[in-house]
């Protein structure tokens, strides 16, 4: 894929010193930090290697090093690649669903201010709903397994915290010696596991209210009273919450594609952005109210990165997570289970298994096309040195 003209650390050098200035009052040390790792990123700054082609010992120019930083545009490649290599021993012949549980909007400022308590709260809400619903012999009867994916954005870089749930359609039976396929086509019924998810999540929300586990400066002050709080809480009964289920979308064979647009995503890839000029910001963004139109939205510079940075993650939140037979302390002994019943036999990991994801990840010989290995890893002290002799041209691709 061609490398996009504007990136978000484009954005940092140029308004960044600016943007941080102006918002010490909230910035954190994490906001900061995942700032000056996308600054930083593929530079000097960071180190970088020499590498030689294997096969005809072609020499490259310094490649710089990656930030690793999980909120970089950047750096999710790789990472993604690896993930999904280790996904496909698990993967079942049957169809798989797709469904969504989005938080309303009125619990989006306390959320934004509770991020791990409350997207916490958000998994295992919509985990349990999910699981309950589907051992209802009235819908299902089965034991499900599956994995959940967090995301915090809209299209238009707001806060929308939800879940992404990738789950086979059917489940273990109670005593694990059948397979269960479902009843009806939709998989399991949107409208009770809406009504489910929000009572799941209100309970929640109170007793780590009770606990006194809640953050709530500013204009959620207010909620601090119990009485004030309670009647929140009876407030979000007023409306169903969006839980969206898409159709089925086909077996084994397209789950790893259709995982990747997903699992390691960021707020906004460098390749939505257009345009950069005068401190604004343009990108696209999918307007779904409208029929997923793609639209065209400016922002100031100041404006983008804060939107931006309302998606920082809490240090070492997990955003993927499984539940049912894929769960980690399940997997190992219900997973072969599943594939027995299914008449497939469980294929051993073998070296060859990662082959196209490592031949993605590696850089590839500008000459002949073949494998470049690291011969020489240098410090950004090393470099600068380098730069300043011009012994040789460096590389930031």
């Amino acid at each position: 894929m061609k490398r996009p003209p504007i990136e978000v650390a484009h954005i940092i050098r140029a308004v960044g010193r600016s943007f941080i200035e102006k918002n010490r009052s909230w910035l954190t040390g994490l906001h900061m930090k995942v700032l000056s790792a996308i600054e930083r990123c593929r530079t000097a700054a960071l180190g970088g290697h020499l590498d030689r082609c294997t096969r005809c010992g072609h020499s490259a120019a310094i490649s710089y090093n990656s930030c690793r930083n999980r909120h970089c545009p950047k750096c999710q490649t790789n990472a993604r690649d690896q993930w999904l290599a280790a996904r496909q021993t698990e993967l079942l012949p049957v169809p798989y669903v797709h469904v969504v549980f989005t938080l309303p909007h009125e619990l989006a400022p306390l959320t934004f201010h509770n991020k791990k308590i409350l997207y916490g709260l958000l998994f295992r809400a919509s985990s349990a709903t999910l699981l309950e619903i589907a051992a209802d012999s009235k819908h299902l009867g089965a034991e499900i397994g599956f994995l959940s994916v967090l995301h915090t954005w809209g299209q238009n870089l707001l806060h929308h915290p939800h879940v992404h749930c990738v789950i086979p359609a059917g489940g273990l039976s109670a005593d694990h010696k059948a397979w269960v396929h479902p009843r009806y086509p939709f998989f399991l019924p949107v409208k009770v596991l809406s009504r489910v998810f929000r009572g799941k999540f209100v309970a929640g929300l109170k007793q780590a209210f009770l606990k006194g586990e809640l953050c709530m400066p500013g204009g959620l002050k207010p909620l601090t009273q119990e009485k004030t709080f309670r009647a929140f809480l009876r407030s979000l009964f007023r409306n169903d919450w969006v839980v969206y289920a898409k159709p089925p979308f086909g077996g084994p064979e397209h789950v790893l594609q259709y995982l990747a647009r997903y699992t390691h995503r960021v707020a906004i890839s460098n390749h939505r952005i257009v345009g950069f000029t005068e401190g604004k910001v343009s990108f696209l963004w999918k307007d779904y109210a409208h029929g997923s139109k793609q639209r065209l939205m400016t922002l100031t510079a100041q404006e983008f990165l804060r939107r931006f940075l309302l998606h920082t993650l809490p240090r070492g939140f997990i955003r993927i997570r499984f539940f049912g037979f894929l769960a980690s302390r399940r997997r190992a002994a219900l997973l072969p289970v599943c594939q027995e019943l299914l008449e497939i036999i469980p294929r051993p990991r073998s070296p060859t298994s990662d082959v196209p994801v490592r031949q993605a990840a590696l850089r590839l010989c500008p000459n002949c096309g073949g494998p470049m290995v690291v011969i020489a890893r240098l410090t950004a002290h090393q470099i600068q040195e380098e730069s300043h002799s011009q012994r040789a041209p460096f590389d930031t691709s």
